[in-house]
């Protein structure tokens, strides 16, 4: 199987934008206020994350498949580590799928696609035919040991530190989810 790739980040754009995701972060510095200074990584790592990722940043300086509908980072409540969420469009469990009585003849339908990405149905097509939408929730720990120190406070370094931290963390997603959308994708 071709290895997938799931996160990636989009330098080119973001060059010819004038280095959007720097200037993202500097403008966004009052929200990494809780992280200057401290001893592990997840809250800033967190924030710089969000600020990569679309919404925060359209497009985003991290791009994701088109199976991937979300991909957000965690504080685990439990011991303070790291853990990245992602929802994955999959298709309908086999018991729906290879079976079609539970259809009743309405019509149902998956993931609607356009130009090969899934989209959320419309309203119009909602007043007309029922959908079911699978998704796959992953909860998955990242290893805190690749990732870089937290800034004592904002400045120029915090830029290249954010920078370092989406790196690593797209390649530990590319890691965690590619074989899982790669088998989805096949």
């Amino acid at each position: 199987m071709v290895p997938v790739s799931v996160a990636w980040i989009d330098r080119q754009y973001d060059r010819e934008n004038g280095g959007r995701y720097a200037e993202h972060v500097l403008a966004s510095a009052k929200e990494f206020g809780d992280c200057w200074g401290d001893i592990s990584p997840v809250g800033f790592v967190c924030v710089a994350w969000r600020l990569a990722t679309a919404p925060q940043l359209d497009p985003g300086y991290v791009r994701l498949h088109r199976r991937v509908l979300s991909a957000e980072c965690l504080r685990n409540e439990w011991d303070g580590s790291l853990v990245v969420r992602a929802r994955l469009v999959a298709p309908w469990p086999e018991a729906l799928a290879g079976d079609q009585v539970w259809q009743q003849d309405r019509g149902w339908r998956g993931w609607p696609e356009m130009f090969g990405q899934f989209l959320q149905p419309s309203q119009r097509e909602l007043s007309r035919v029922p959908h079911v939408r699978s998704t796959l929730q992953v909860d998955a720990p990242v290893p805190l040991g690749p990732l870089p120190p937290v800034p004592d406070g904002p400045g120029p370094a915090m830029v290249e530190l954010a920078e370092r931290a989406v790196t690593v963390l797209t390649r530990e997603i590319g890691d965690l989810l590619g074989p899982m959308v790669g088998r989805l994708e096949a």
